[in-house]
């Protein structure tokens, strides 16, 4: 089973995403927990304080270190888990990071807010930084949702398996589209080879179609799945038909 630990000064804010669809389903089937933690239980005055203003001045509060670092550090514990700020600070989230942190037992996500927190807190306590885009949120609560549901689907059980071996950014490629009932929509019908029943050919098309997808709304990916290994020769010559060749 993988725990995750999220630590936030507003857990209200994950009532939904961990009590619905899929990840209701693997918390109810013990493969994954997510434990939310209040940061201000760890504040020692009576207002429960979690924020002060910056020094140097400046508009903003800033996340005071006694009450985040002895909440990380209790929830922490001793088994050294990872300790992973949402910051746009951080380096690109992607689903190669997803792939290697559902091989975790547990993960601690902190949640920042306001104008960020403590620098001092950052440097002794946190291992990684991850960012989910180059813009800037309210704050981490958002981002610690999109890292739990990314990793926790590829955690084994979660979802079948084949779902995940040839959708998106599985292997440096965008996915291929589908099509359910009815056979003709508003007079757009399914591609003629879904529905012919060679299956063979049908794997062809959905290669062709990843490859065609991707170079068009993300040919940036190309040349990464081209170094890693992930085009083979019949790629490379259906791409060079369609105009793209590695640079």
């Amino acid at each position: 089973m993988l725990t995750f630990d999220i630590l936030t000064l507003f857990p209200g804010m994950f009532v939904g995403p961990t009590t619905e669809s899929i990840l209701k389903r693997a918390q109810q089937a013990g493969l994954i927990e997510a434990r939310l933690h209040n940061i201000r239980d760890w504040a020692t005055d009576r207002h429960r304080t979690a924020d002060d203003a910056p020094y140097g001045g400046g508009a903003g509060m800033v996340m005071k270190a006694e009450p985040l670092a002895a909440c990380i550090r209790a929830v922490a514990g001793a088994g050294a888990p990872p300790v992973i700020l949402l910051s746009p600070d951080g380096e690109p989230f992607t689903q190669a990071i997803a792939h290697e942190l559902s091989r975790e037992e547990r993960i601690v996500l902190v949640c920042g807010h306001y104008e960020g927190l403590d620098e001092r807190v950052r440097e002794a306590l946190v291992t990684r930084e991850l960012s989910i885009g180059d813009y800037v949120l309210t704050g981490g609560e958002l981002a610690a949702m999109v890292v739990l549901d990314a990793v926790a689907r590829l955690v084994p059980g979660v979802i079948d398996a084949e779902s995940t071996a040839e959708e998106s950014h599985s292997d440096g490629l965008l996915e291929y589209p589908h099509y359910t009932r009815p056979a003709v929509w508003e007079e757009r019908p399914v591609p003629p080879v879904l529905v012919s029943g060679h299956h063979g050919e049908v794997a062809k098309w959905r290669r062709r179609e990843r490859l065609r997808r991707t170079l068009a709304r993300r040919p940036d990916l190309l040349a990464r799945a081209h170094a890693d290994g992930h085009l083979t020769r019949e790629d490379l010559v259906y791409l060079a038909d369609l105009g793209w060749g590695p640079g």
